[in-house]
């Protein structure tokens, strides 16, 4: 039985590094992996999805998704204007379990008219967890400018390097303070802060990893993985080894 649905679910696996190419589709989707980690680039900003989490990309927007560590995938496509609670920005949810088993059921056979119902009474109840879902700072800002896009994703492939913002005006053949006003005018922040949120964004994926909070930590300069802990709380709303 084939009824229309306002939301359909696709299901499928990753290895590590695996990259899906740039697509958009005529539905919204939200993008869940079960485990794994995935960088997902939309535009001109990257979203770093860790698990129990999910990124909400709105109808007609290019996005690309690499995959850290083996990631199992679970996408909602969501008909446009089906629910009025979705918005037409990108955005990071945290995912509850009952979310979790709500987006793993909606994969199930539509093969009868008792599944078809079991089917609208789980989308409803998805789209009610969709509104009270915490929303989680998860982006990491790309900058236009092509030599500065260069570096930038170069700094996101590889966070630990130790990169200055005088070694980065050499490498453009510019001043600091020039560099410095360019960051500004293109990501509406300082190098410094830039470097310091693609960090933290971008330890989920090490966590998730399974990597040690004392060794993420030391990574990032802290002193002690209690610094590193409060920092995280502070800023994400909950503690690293949530990611996990």
């Amino acid at each position: 039985m084939n009824a229309p649905t306002p939301l359909a679910a696709l299901a499928a696996n990753y290895e590590h590094g695996h990259i899906v190419a740039p697509h958009r589709h005529d539905e919204g989707q939200l993008v869940y992996a079960i485990n794994g980690v995935m960088l997902v680039s939309v535009e001109a900003t990257a979203w770093v999805v860790p698990s129990g989490h999910a990124l909400w990309v709105p109808s007609g927007r290019e996005h690309q998704i690499r995959m850290t560590g083996e990631v199992r995938m679970r996408t909602l496509l969501i008909s446009p204007g089906a629910h009025r609670g979705l918005t037409l920005e990108c955005e990071v949810i945290r995912v509850s379990p009952l979310l979790r088993e709500l987006i793993v059921a909606a994969g199930d056979k539509l093969d009868s008219k008792p599944a078809l119902l079991r089917h609208a009474q789980i989308v409803e109840l998805i789209f009610s967890e969709l509104d009270r879902a915490q929303r989680v700072l998860a982006h990491v800002p790309i900058p236009d400018e092509p030599r500065l896009k260069s570096l930038c994703a170069g700094f996101i492939d590889n966070p630990s390097q130790e990169s200055t913002l005088e070694s980065w005006a050499l490498q453009l053949n510019m001043s600091s303070r020039t560099l410095a006003r360019l960051f500004q005018k293109e990501l509406g922040m300082s190098y410094g802060e830039w470097r310091k949120r693609t960090r933290l964004l971008l330890s989920m994926q090490r966590l998730a990893c399974g990597v040690s909070i004392l060794e993420v930590a030391l990574e990032h300069g802290y002193q002690s993985p209690s610094a590193f802990t409060a920092m995280f709380k502070r800023t994400m709303g909950y503690t690293p080894s949530n990611c996990r």
